[in-house]
């Protein structure tokens, strides 16, 4: 039996197999590829697709060249400025792709690219790629193809429960208690998404641990009953003396069953109704360790947690240095206490978005977050290289733009800012928040220039939209008074 044959029987025993990748590809596949990536440098998206199609036609399991295939589409849809979120895109050659499918999912494959082509997003033809990649033994491919909408519309439900399913399928159970916990805080009355989220930690736990059968969530807790009483108290919300007892409680029974996760998660709980994070983050992080990091949930609310706390130290920290009366010394001490928490808050942001970067290299929204976290602790010339290529996700591409603008800025590359930031100005017709940071941003690097006509004038073109918009109006009347004055 073949591991393809094998997997279509028992999915979950089975991960996903490596696809094909550069080194794996021919002398002729590999100079369309290098041709491709040229041809997208320098924007010549319709060379660069027609050569990726082709390629992909004889190696249909070169994922990265089908990423690139696909950026190339979005990003010509883009700078041709259509509105390709809602391209109608011929019934007839849907249809055509779908009578293809039970005879050649492989060429139902080569059908779909023809119409995502111009139509990237199209919801119709991406769940059919799924359907046809399934079929043909390409989980990878299924999977790209739900990322693809998701990249859209993050929110998307149907779309979440669809790439759910396929990570159970496929075995990847940690990607689906992320998946369904998303669903969760969408829709909390998402009962089977609430449902499946349990399921699937729970098998992400047997695989860690090395359980071998579990029907549920539930079969993981020897003692049923305490499931469901656990469950029910979970939906408390206690204070006082009852919450107290129920800290007190819970410790007795833990020290009984002292490797039992979820009292521990329930103590966590406990002492974040308290308002104790300390107390928080203690239990929540004994889980993880039971859990040997297994529950990308748990992870979440550890760093939740520790966040929290740093939140309070620089609030605190605000509210004494913005009071009057204090004396320097301890303003100063203060002063730095407030600096080294604001500068650990951004150190877990980044390993955060490191972390989640290394388990989806490919997602182009959490490589555009740790470079807007690394941007904002400083970091300039790390984050040029993640903010360069957030520029291929049209969600993030102007915020990426933005920054990469601030990045130049701050390293004194001000013709590379002045250009990322006119670029990014000219994308948006009109003045909204994000258009008025750019042009903000824009006129600060003329200024910095020495060009004091653009810089006004990207004042200006804020301050006809929004007169209280920063310290704009000064700026712009002050460049009037100063003219009058000479004059």
């Amino acid at each position: 039996m073949t591991p393809w044959r094998a997997r279509r029987i028992f999915p979950n025993l089975f991960p996903l197999m490596p696809l094909r990748t550069e080194k794996d590809l021919n002398d002729q596949l590999r100079g369309y590829w290098l041709k491709a990536v040229a041809a997208i440098e320098l924007r010549n998206f319709g060379y660069a697709i027609e050569l990726l199609e082709n390629l992909l036609k004889q190696e249909p399991e070169f994922l990265a060249g089908r990423r690139m295939l696909r950026r190339a589409a979005v990003t010509r849809a883009k700078s041709e400025k259509k509105s390709f979120f809602n391209i109608s895109t011929s019934p007839l050659a849907i249809m055509k792709a779908q009578r293809e499918l039970k005879k050649d999912p492989r060429k139902t494959i080569e059908l779909l690219e023809k119409i995502l082509e111009n139509a990237p997003y199209n919801q119709q033809a991406n769940m059919l790629l799924k359907d046809a990649a399934v079929a043909a033994e390409y989980p990878e491919i299924a999977i790209f193809a739900m990322e693809t909408l998701l990249e859209h519309d993050r929110n998307e439900v149907k779309v979440l429960h669809e790439i759910g399913r396929l990570y159970h399928r496929f075995g990847q159970s940690d990607k689906a208690v992320g998946v369904y916990g998303r669903i969760a805080e969408i829709n909390p009355t998402d009962l089977d998404a609430i449902k499946l989220g349990k399921d699937a930690s729970a098998r992400a736990s047997m695989k860690s641990g090395g359980w071998k059968e579990a029907e549920s969530y539930r079969d993981l807790i020897k003692d049923k009953e305490t499931a469901v009483s656990l469950e029910q108290q979970n939906r408390m919300q206690l204070t006082g003396e009852a919450l107290e007892q129920q800290i007190t409680e819970f410790f007795v029974r833990h020290e009984a069953e002292p490797q039992n996760v979820d009292l521990a998660k329930r103590l966590g709980a406990l002492h974040d109704q308290k308002e104790d994070l300390e107390g928080a983050v203690a239990w929540y992080q004994y889980a993880v360790d039971l859990t040997d990091r297994s529950d990308p949930g748990l992870v979440r609310k550890v760093t939740d947690l520790k966040m929290r706390q740093l939140e309070r130290r620089i609030r605190e920290g605000e509210e004494y240095l913005a009071a009057p009366g204090n004396n320097d010394e301890e303003f100063a001490g203060k002063l730095a206490e407030l600096e080294a928490a604001k500068k650990q808050r951004a150190e877990i942001l980044i390993d955060d978005a490191r972390k989640r970067l290394n388990r989806n290299p490919t997602d182009l929204q959490l490589r555009f977050e740790l470079g807007e976290h690394l941007t904002t602790a400083g970091k300039y010339r790390e984050a040029l290289p993640e903010l360069q290529r957030a520029r291929q996700n049209p969600n993030a591409r102007l915020r990426a733009m933005n920054l990469l603008g601030r990045c130049y800025r701050e390293l004194g590359m001000l013709d590379l800012a002045a250009k990322q930031l006119d670029d990014a100005a000219r994308e948006m017709l009109g003045m909204d928040a994000v258009k008025k940071e750019i042009v903000y941003n824009l006129g600060l690097v003329y200024e910095q220039m020495g060009d004091s006509e653009k810089y006004i004038e990207a004042m200006k073109k804020i301050y006809e939209t929004e007169y209280g918009y920063r310290d704009v109006a000064e700026r712009v009347e002050r460049s009037y008074s100063r003219a009058a004055e000479s004059g």
